[in-house]
């Protein structure tokens, strides 16, 4: 009976660690003060099990102590005392088993990469980013005449943010054809594949100060671009800004983050 009640304690135990686990990877920024109390009370009542399972029970030890005794008796065949076995040994495997369990809860929940993007952008639901030397390697107008290649390390990043937020793409291009090109690299990239993103939503202009004007009509709440020059012109206006830079930059406002990269600002590298 007592074997039974601890394999229903140990099952108990593990649905409880998958169901706690499912809640802090799905939800872990909507979590409110009651959930978190409700996760905090089913530690704790996880970890008093496990130290419940630990202790033999009072069965166990006179049980124990009554083959102890009988041992020690005269008369008791030595074939009897051979297979005389300790209650501990018999729960070490369930020690170590409920042991198991409560280390596998306690283990730190891993954000997913969506929940990064939503925490680093501050829950912001309107993106427009460059495309040169963001999402493209090429840096300059003139390499769009000849190509158009975008970069393999931001699309997981790139698909996140499509998946909650608006996004707008936007670059300067010196004639119709590089716009053609552009469109089919991210075509062919699958960046229109997921859903969040449609053609229309890529802008061109023919000026650096078009791409402003793109983002001031569209009001973002982030804005990224590799320009010194327009993230300046745009700290006043933008709420947020992400201005990508090989080298660290001089930080042109409070309002305006500074990394290497898109996909490193949001550490998925």
């Amino acid at each position: 009976m007592a074997e039974s009640s601890k394999e229903e304690l140990l099952e108990l135990i593990k649905r409880l660690t998958l169901k706690i686990s499912d809640l802090f990877s799905s939800s872990l920024n909507n979590l409110d003060t009651h959930s978190i109390g409700a996760v905090a009370g089913l530690a704790v009542a996880i970890f008093f099990t496990w130290r419940l399972l630990r202790s033999p029970s009072v069965s166990q030890r006179r049980q124990q102590k009554r083959q102890v005794a009988s041992s020690s008796t005269p008369g008791v065949s030595a074939h009897s005392n051979a297979v005389v076995v300790p209650s501990g040994v018999c729960s070490t495997s369930e020690d170590s088993r409920a042991q198991n369990v409560v280390d596998e809860f306690f283990q730190p929940v891993k954000p997913s990469l969506g929940q990064i993007v939503r925490q680093r952008l501050s829950e912001g639901r309107k993106v427009t980013c460059r495309l040169l030397e963001v999402i493209l390697e090429e840096t300059s107008p003139e390499e769009l005449q000849k190509q158009a290649t975008v970069k393999s390390s931001v699309l997981e990043v790139l698909l996140e943010i499509t998946k909650f937020c608006d996004l707008y793409l936007m670059e300067r291009v010196l004639d119709d054809e590089s716009e053609k090109r552009v469109l089919a690299a991210l075509e062919d990239a699958g960046i229109f594949t997921s859903g969040g993103l449609v053609k229309d939503k890529v802008l061109f202009c023919s000026t650096e100060n078009g791409r402003s004007s793109f983002v001031r009509q569209l009001e973002p709440d982030w804005h990224v671009d590799s320009n010194p020059e327009i993230i300046s012109q745009l700290a006043r206006f933008i709420k947020y800004q992400l201005h990508v830079a090989p080298f660290r930059p001089e930080r042109a406002a409070a309002n305006v983050f500074c990394a290497p990269s898109l996909e490193h600002f949001f550490g998925s590298i």
